[in-house]
């Protein structure tokens, strides 16, 4: 399915194949290996259980982003709303406003599922753009605190600041 087109950006399905060349594109800025992540979404939405989409910019995968439209996880798991998972945009095609593009998409797909959409934001500085991104959009903190996997950290508990240390955001769609 086609969610935006428009010029030489495209939004749709991701597809097979998509996931080698955006993961190509993440290692070449440093980061590890991503395939799996890729392979995981398309199961997922092979089995229904979230949509995953792929922007193109002149026909080559740039960015990515996820709706799971009944999410098991977070503060909001189990209580049928959406949740926008993994979202990004290489590098080299940043500031372009495919990101705008990826999550006006994700919301109208979240939007069919509930009126409320939620997604949790790493607290590092690699999620800093992500983070004010969001915000801007009419996100605010869902109140439950910083988790780290799929647990609340408790007060004044140690924790470690890396890709797993999030604060869940919701947004109301109408």
């Amino acid at each position: 399915m086609v969610y935006y087109a428009e010029g030489p950006l495209v939004i749709r399905d991701l597809q097979p194949g998509d996931g080698e060349k955006l993961a190509a594109g993440e290692m070449a800025q440093g980061w590890q290996d991503t395939r799996e992540k890729y392979n995981a979404r398309l199961r997922d939405q092979a089995a229904g259980k979230a949509v995953a989409m792929a922007a193109l910019l002149d026909g080559e995968p740039v960015g990515y982003i996820n709706v799971y439209p009944d999410a098991p996880w977070g503060p909001f798991g189990g209580q049928g709303l959406p949740e926008i998972v993994d979202f990004g945009v290489l590098e080299k095609c940043r500031r372009r406003g495919i990101g705008g593009k990826l999550m006006d998409a994700a919301e109208k797909v979240a939007a069919r599922y509930g009126d409320t959409v939620y997604l949790g934001v790493g607290l590092h500085s690699g999620y800093g753009a992500a983070q004010r991104m969001y915000v801007k959009r009419g996100y605010v903190p869902d109140g439950s605190g910083a988790w780290y996997g799929e647990t609340v950290c408790p007060a004044y508990a140690d924790c470690r600041n890396d890709d797993d240390l999030v604060l869940y955001l919701s947004k109301k769609l109408r």
